[in-house]
């Protein structure tokens, strides 16, 4: 049976009707007002709220959403973890596999859903929107299914966020004009609010009520854009029993450690007398790189009769801001659930063939006359095998699907150009990269190992890397330099975690897997924003498989116009 959804706007609500299977949304791009640290600013949103709507969908089901474009620049939305079945079409980068809904224009994508069951989220992946364009994703179990944990009480959820005083569209177009760092943003934030530990934001902070005795299932959500983040609850403990809408086996722990794209559900039981709690977020951050050195906040707020305390309580339980044991002792417990009702499925066995030995780094392109803002007057750039993308005009997968010359290049190189002591002194030989469209050509089916190298060019820091397309299996993990004759003995092949955005530890590797079952075109990139922009970007292209059912979908009939 399919139900429909029926949607009436209010006064800008978007009032929806619930349905089962197939599911519409309508999200309205516009300029809106807000207030926040003293500051009034007007800035791109979805149906003028911040963050954006929750969509609820079920395991299996398809959403449709039809995105009006009522602001001033061009934009597309992407579905961050939703696997899209040979439905590349509706995954969102801009001029990877489609050209932006240009102002006063209107797309309507096709959301597929298959196994994600959880939280994932969405946003713009258009320059630096996505800062104010996104929302959650809440994918419940099948109709008769239920969670493989006990039923909690609520589930509300929490999305991290940035908060720039400025127009964050203007500060990323002049840092790549000049070649310098953008700006770090002024705040963090809890559901849309910064908290009362920023000067000039005592009114502005989120609450959660909660019921004593009850338990409530958070759906958190890092929507930060160049920060990892550490979050904790006071004198509450933290059970975390899903990453990047996949179950795990329970992890309880007094804070967690979330990198920009991933996403947690957590239980958490109001266990404590009746008061109220700081919900605290700061980064992790151990780089010599200019970050956002603040901490948001937000009150646990306890229903009943009790005199509230003049400053919530605050026993912190946050780690140090640069504790990297602490981030990888957490990073390190995750466990896929892996149960007959929850199977895992990670390639056993993969060839030299099938490997890609991928090196990150941050780097500089030398400018003329020592003309630009990066270090030694050049311009910063970032790389992936001593490749720093250049973003074509034309969408790659048009290019691909029409068979258009001039657009990128299939020689993206599988293992580094050059072999140094990638953690430790590195020297000048890879500062420089190249530029250039390259993507990587993967047959339909064929397993894939991809390891992570993080290196110490320039600046050295952890690196969340996601894949569009695909969930993966983080089967190891490690400092310093990857071993191929070794490290591979220490590979979790029986209960690695499955994810869709892996932090890759500074100066560490982390090695993926994962079956190439998906045709279509599929971005790779950090998740870090200034990363990404400078160039820590590729692709994948896996072919199609010999049916069908094995290959990639037409394309709908009204992409957005590349001109």
């Amino acid at each position: 049976m399919v139900f429909i959804f029926w949607f009436f706007v209010l006064d800008g609500l978007l009032l929806i009707c619930m349905a089962q299977n197939v599911h519409h949304y309508s999200f309205f791009l516009r300029e809106t007002n807000f207030t926040r640290l003293c500051t009034t600013k007007s800035m791109l949103t979805v149906n003028g709220s911040f963050p954006g709507p929750t969509i609820h969908v079920r395991r299996g089901d398809t959403a449709f959403i039809n995105v009006h474009n009522e602001g001033k620049y061009g934009v597309t939305i992407h579905w961050h973890g939703v696997k899209q079945p040979r439905n590349p079409w509706s995954d969102g980068p801009e001029n990877i596999t489609q050209c932006p809904i240009q102002a006063g224009k209107n797309f309507t994508y096709e959301v597929i859903f298959s196994t994600e069951e959880g939280t994932l989220w969405w946003h713009a992946h258009s320059d630096w929107s996505r800062a104010t364009v996104h929302g959650p994703i809440v994918i419940l179990p099948p109709r008769g299914k239920t969670y493989p944990f006990p039923e909690p009480y609520a589930e509300p959820t929490i999305v991290l966020g940035s908060w720039f005083n400025g127009d964050v569209m203007e500060l990323i177009e002049d840092a790549l004009s000049t070649g310098g760092d953008p700006n770090i943003s002024d705040a963090f934030t809890i559901n849309g609010w910064p908290g009362n530990l920023y000067n000039c934001s005592s009114e502005s902070i989120y609450t959660l009520n909660v019921t004593q005795g009850k338990t409530y299932l958070l759906r958190v959500v890092n929507a930060i854009m160049n920060e990892e983040m550490f979050f904790a609850i006071a004198q509450h403990n933290l059970t975390v029993v899903a990453q990047d809408a996949a179950y795990i086996k329970p992890v309880t722990t007094s804070y967690i450690m979330i990198a920009p794209g991933q996403t947690m559900d957590i239980l958490l039981t109001a266990n404590q007398s009746l008061s109220q709690y700081y919900m605290l977020s700061s980064p992790f951050f151990d780089s010599d790189a200019e970050f956002d050195n603040t901490t948001t906040s937000a009150i646990l707020s306890y229903e009943g009769n009790y005199t509230a305390p003049t400053t919530p309580v605050n026993a912190s339980q946050l780690p140090a801001i640069d504790d990297r044991i602490a981030a990888y002792n957490f990073s390190s417990r995750i466990r896929a659930l892996a149960t007959e009702e929850y199977p895992i499925n990670v390639p056993q066995n993969i060839t030299e063939t099938q490997r890609l030995y991928v090196t990150i780094s941050v780097n500089t392109i030398i400018c003329s006359n020592s003309s630009c803002d990066g270090p030694d007057g050049n311009r910063l750039a970032a790389s992936m095998n001593n490749v720093s993308f250049d973003i074509p005009t034309t969408d790659v997968l048009q290019a691909y699907y029409r068979n258009l010359s001039n657009v990128y290049t299939t020689d993206f190189p599988v293992r580094p150009p050059y072999y140094f002591n990638f953690s430790g002194d590195v020297g000048n030989n890879t500062l420089h990269p190249t530029v250039g469209t390259k993507v990587k050509v993967i047959d339909y089916g064929e397993p894939v190992e991809i390891v992570f190298q993080g290196t110490n060019v320039l600046t050295a820091e952890n690196h969340p890397m996601h894949l569009h397309g695909f969930s993966f299996y983080n089967v190891g993990n490690g400092f310093g330099n990857y071993n191929e004759t070794t490290d591979p003995s220490t590979y979790n092949l029986v209960d690695p975690p499955e994810v869709n955005t892996i932090g890759v530890p500074k100066t560490g590797w982390v090695a993926v897997r994962f079956f190439a079952d998906n045709p279509g075109v599929w971005f790779m990139h950090c998740h870090l924003e200034r990363h990404s922009s400078w160039g820590m970007d590729a692709v994948l292209i896996v072919k199609n498989g010999p049916t069908n059912e094995t290959s990639m979908r037409e394309p709908p009939p009204h992409m957005p116009s590349c001109s």
